[in-house]
This record gives structure tokens, C-alpha cells and sequence, in this order.
């Protein structure tokens, strides 16, 4: 779950600088922390256990943090921080690199080594997400990591943007996952991480196997969620376009336990299960929703749909008014 751990709005002024510089010493990393408007505090953070990772979501007014020398001789957990910038402006310098982030924008910095961070003042402070995990889990030597440390890493596009996508459903679906389901994903999003670094330090050999397997799976299960509607989303179209055969694809997929067919019908009939349901669309033919989904012809959509649901479609489309009609 998404804890809050603190929001300095149930605080009075006076405390609030204080409270935030312990509570993201406890939660995170000591640093030494100035508000540039003191008088105006407002900040908070929230937290989420993945396994040994944590994921946090935070937001500031503005303010500056420091990573001493001092600070890490006192206690360094030897610590990667992978922040996403959400809104606002963000900035740090580290290993005398300097680097000024944007909402979508991605950057690495290392618990041992100090750094100074900003945020603000235009727009008024930031929010951000922070992944935070132990160093010896990122499955990449540290002379390969430490040259990307303070750089800007691109969230919009390739890699970083599947992690970014992981990030931000991670806190919006938290309600819904098992522990176990956080463990899996904490792993999926180092791995995801690893494979953005080894991207920009174009190294990817050094990534093990099973590391590049994982994040090709989730590369190629988000091609298939924005391909959906084609009719020709093939096993061979999904390997030809990510460069690899239709030998390995299936080979990828069922390591994951699925196969490649399974997992384009299970989306495809899950979106036609959705419009279906939707009373905005209950005057779009269902021909019309089949072919939306990548279904062409009625009759593969209506045998597909009944080996699933054990209905057809039109039957599904009257039970969920049925019900609606009970409801109300």
C-alpha cells in the first residue's frame, strides 16, 4: 500500500521544516535541507514497499538538498535514487555533472557520493516519484553506472518510458496488488532501470540474460497493449518489429507463463468487455467495437468471445443492462 508518512499541512508552521528533514532522513536518505520560502511550507511523501525496493511520491515547495561528504560518512545505505519529475522543475549537480529535469524526465544519483538537489521556485516547487533501492541489486558494475549519475535520462520515449509507465501505475493500482505482486514489480522496475542505464551507456551486454529478457517481455506486452486495434498484430509482426525471431518471442513469453496469441486475445477481449459494458456505447454496433479491437470479421470475434465468456456478445452486452437496470 501507499502510505503517507508525512503532509506537513497537519502541522503547525513552525515545525514543518523540521519534521521533513527528519522524516526523509528516516524514509530516505540524510540530507541537509533549506525552504526557500519558510514562512510557506508545504510537503509531503508517501511510500510503498516493492520487496527491498521503495517507491516513494513526494511534493515540496521550494527548497534545496544537500548530500554532504559529512552526512555520508555518518550513515550511507549505498543506496541508488532513480526520480521522475512529475510536474514542476527539479535540479542537481553530482560527480560535476549538472542536470535540470522536467515532468517525464528521469535521473539517477548514488547515496555515496554528495549531490545538491533543488527544486523551484517557477513553477512553485515540484512533485516527484523517487525508486530507491539497494546498490548490489542493479545487475550492472559500478564503473558502467557512475558516468550516469546526474544526467538527464528521457522518460518520453523506449525504455524510460515503459519505466516511467511502471512507476505511475504502481502508485495508482497500489490498492490492488499483493505483497507478493509489489516484490515482482520492485524487481521488474530495477530491471527496467538497468536496462535505461544500460541503453544511454550503450553497454547492454552487460546486462545478464534474465534482466534483458524482462524488460524485452515488458517492451513487447506494451507494443501489444498500443497495437491492439491492428488485425495483422502476428506473432512473426511482433518479433519482426522488435528485431528477434518467432522462435525466441515465444520462447520470451512462455517463460512468463502465457504465449504470445494468449496475451494479444486476453487484452483484445478484455477492451471488447469493457465497451461492451459501457453504457455510452450501447447504441455502437457490436460489429463496430469487434473491429475496434483488432476482430475483423464477426464470426472469429463471437467464437473467440464465447470460448472465454461462455456467451456471445450481444447476450454479454444484455446481462451487464440487466444488471444496470437492477441497480438502479
Amino acid at each position: 500500500m501507499l502510505t503517507t508518512v508525512l503532509d506537513t499541512a497537519h502541522l503547525p508552521p513552525a515545525d514543518r521544516a523540521a519534521a521533513w528533514v527528519e522524516t526523509t532522513g528516516q524514509a530516505l536518505i540524510s540530507t541537509r535541507i533549506s525552504f526557500l520560502e519558510p514562512d510557506q511550507i508545504r510537503a509531503r511523501i508517501q511510500t510503498m514497499a516493492l520487496g527491498p525496493v521503495q517507491l516513494s511520491v513526494m511534493s515540496y515547495t521550494p527548497l534545496t538538498s544537500q548530500r554532504t561528504h559529512r552526512l555520508i560518512r555518518r550513515s550511507d545505505p549505498e543506496m541508488y535514487q532513480l526520480a521522475l519529475t512529475l510536474a514542476g522543475q527539479q535540479g542537481i549537480e553530482q560527480a560535476r555533472t549538472c542536470a535540470l529535469l522536467g515532468p517525464g524526465d528521469l535521473l539517477l544519483y548514488d547515496s555515496s557520493r554528495p549531490f545538491t538537489a533543488t527544486a523551484g521556485p517557477n513553477p512553485p516547487g515540484a512533485r516527484a516519484m523517487l525508486l530507491q533501492f539497494p546498490r548490489r541489486l542493479l545487475p550492472l558494475p559500478e564503473k558502467a553506472v557512475a558516468p550516469l549519475c546526474g544526467m538527464v535520462l528521457d522518460g518520453r520515449a523506449g525504455v524510460g518510458r515503459l519505466l516511467r509507465q511502471l512507476l505511475t501505475g504502481l502508485a495508482d493500482e497500489h490498492a490492488d496488488l499483493t505483497s507478493g505482486d509489489s516484490t515482482r514489480l520492485g524487481t521488474t522496475a530495477v530491471d527496467l532501470t538497468a536496462a535505461l542505464l544500460a541503453h544511454h551507456s550503450d553497454r547492454h551486454t552487460l546486462l545478464p540474460a534474465g534482466s534483458r529478457q524482462r524488460a524485452l517481455f515488458e517492451r513487447i506486452s506494451a507494443y501489444i497493449t498500443t497495437h491492439m486495434h491492428d488485425p495483422d498484430l502476428t506473432p512473426s509482426a511482433i518479433a519482426a518489429a522488435h528485431f528477434i525471431s518467432t522462435r525466441y518471442l515465444h520462447r520470451i513469453f512462455q517463460q512468463h507463463g502465457t504465449t504470445v496469441s494468449d496475451a494479444v486475445r486476453q487484452q483484445r477481449l478484455a477492451r471488447c468487455r469493457r465497451d461492451l459494458t459501457d453504457p455510452a456505447q450501447r447504441t455502437v454496433p457490436i460489429a463496430a467495437i469487434a473491429m475496434r479491437w483488432g476482430y475483423p470479421r464477426p464470426s472469429d470475434f463471437t467464437r473467440a468471445f464465447r470460448t472465454t465468456t461462455g456467451m456471445t456478445p450481444s447476450e454479454y452486452r444484455a446481462a451487464s443492462q440487466d444488471t444496470d437496470r437492477a441497480q438502479r
